[in-house]
């Protein structure tokens, strides 16, 4: 029987659409739970705001970056196509690589299993403690099971058509925005009528690093220890906000995408940011900061040993009562769904770039019936399932950051130099405030990476590592195009 495919993607996304791929890409579970562990890093009030909003801001003009290199070559793969244009091949390659292995694919796994844990709020026989198999050097968890299900549902979904991940998308990204943004009016409004924190507010800036027994350092954080530490502590807020980049992966699909693509970019990421920054005013304003780990509630353990560092579910239940831990649960399900929507969505076309320049398997740039590349999405889902069977994608997530920043900024590096060698190519969008907002992020970018890889090297250096590892392979599929 003959499977008929189409030769071309179809351009059926709208501005709307764009955006929801944004703002879905980017709230996964970070911003419900992180800022616990921040409180522990810095345990001062103003840095933990001062770190939301720096990372907001950043995000806003790493996407203004994006946006003018989107409208000049508005192509399926986005940042890989960017990459290859600005500096090599090889360079695309290695983005697409890390991308594959870890970046995409371990965050599909990690959000999946994100999912399955809150499920079990309600099932609990779908918990990470209920093991199902266990093969002496595997054990293989319920929530596993139940998150690779969900992956392969999410797939399914998108290789029937744009228009059903699409749909998706809108519902899930649109339902999580405005629970977000109720959470916030909510918890500001019981703020206002008599439930406030005011001692979050009296002492803003004096911080110190507690530990896990709820003990302080001696000496309060200054001088060269504080930067140290707020470079750490900016890892939660900046992988919060990561994977808004993925809206340029479907350029090919995005309705005038010259225009919609850095628009989306900029409404999406300052929606989030927005709302990222009002959510953490609103945890400091109904539960106090420090606490300890013996803690009997949630005003006693406070911000920074909420029980599972779930902040959000603590805030809630100071508004709502014990129904709390369902609600933020359902909450927690709708926004991880819609996460991993966007990004099973967007990566797929990555790797479809990829195999059209002969630097992936051959097949993945193949699209069915309905316009997508099915074999792509398929591909991505066996390797983000394995992640899932292997339990390294939480070791995965750690590396994340460090490999994003570093594409990040070569890509927006890559302004620069498309600016000197295409001079004269169509730019129907170009980013603000040229040079100075590219070269800001850039410096913010290096710096936090230099002290990731001096603080946390255990974390750090096997993301450089898994970047370069892709060389080897990049030859060999060189090697093989020859062949």
């Amino acid at each position: 029987m003959n499977n008929p495919t189409e030769s071309h993607f179809k351009q059926s996304l709208s501005l709307f659409d764009a955006t929801m791929i944004v703002a879905g890409s980017m709230i996964g579970s970070g911003i419900f739970i992180v800022t616990a562990n921040m409180s522990r890093q810095i345990g001062a009030p103003g840095y933990i705001l001062l770190e939301w909003i720096a990372s907001a801001i950043i995000t806003v003009i790493a996407a203004l970056s994006y946006g003018e290199l989107a409208g000049m070559m508005p192509k399926a793969g986005g940042q890989y196509v960017y990459l290859k244009e600005a500096y090599s091949p090889m360079m695309g390659f290695l983005f697409g690589w890390t991308g594959f292995t870890v970046i995409q694919t371990g965050f599909i796994a990690a959000v999946g299993v994100a999912f399955a844990k809150f499920t079990a709020v309600f099932f609990p026989v779908l918990g990470t403690d209920h093991i199902i198999a266990d093969l002496g050097f595997l054990k293989i968890s319920a929530a596993q099971v139940f998150a690779i299900a969900i992956i392969i549902l999410i797939t399914f979904i998108n290789t029937r058509g744009i228009n059903y991940g699409k749909i998706v998308q809108g519902v899930f990204t649109s339902t999580k925005l405005l629970a977000l943004a109720l959470l916030v009016l909510v918890g500001l409004y019981v703020a206002f009528n008599g439930h406030f924190i005011s001692g979050n507010f009296h002492n803003l800036w004096s911080a110190f690093s507690v530990n896990d027994k709820g003990t302080t350092t001696q000496n309060p954080l200054t001088g060269f220890p504080l930067l140290a530490a707020l470079g750490v502590a900016m890892v939660g807020p900046l992988f919060s906000s990561d994977a808004w980049n993925n809206v340029t992966f479907i350029s090919a699909e995005i309705k005038q995408p010259s225009r919609n693509i850095p628009l989306a970019l900029l409404i999406g990421t300052l929606i989030v940011g927005v709302l990222y920054i009002f959510s953490n005013i609103t945890y400091l304003a109904i539960l106090p900061l420090h606490g300890t780990p013996q803690g009997t509630d949630v005003m006693t353990r406070g911000i920074a040993f909420a029980k599972d560092d779930r902040v959000a579910t603590a805030a809630v239940s100071i508004m709502l009562g014990n129904g709390a831990a369902y609600i933020m649960a359902a909450l927690i399900m709708v926004s991880t769904f819609g996460c991993n929507n966007g990004i099973v969505l967007s990566g797929a076309r990555l790797y479809y770039a990829m195999a059209k320049d002969n630097l992936f398997f051959k097949q993945a740039m193949k699209l069915n019936s309905k316009g997508v590349p099915a074999i792509s999405l398929t591909f991505q889902c066996i390797w983000a399932s394995v992640l899932c069977l292997s339990g390294t994608y939480g070791d995965l997530l750690d590396y994340i950051t460090i490999a994003s920043l570093l594409f990040y900024s070569l890509t927006i590096a890559g302004v620069f130099i498309l600016r000197k060698k295409e001079p004269h190519a169509e730019r129907p969008y170009k980013v603000f405030a040229y040079p100075v907002l590219p070269a800001i992020y850039i410096l913010c970018a290096v710096a936090i990476s230099i002290d990731l890889l001096i603080e946390i090297p255990k974390t750090t250096w096997p993301g450089i590592i898994i970047v370069l590892i892709g060389i080897p392979f990049y030859f060999l599929m060189k090697r093989s195009q020859k062949a």
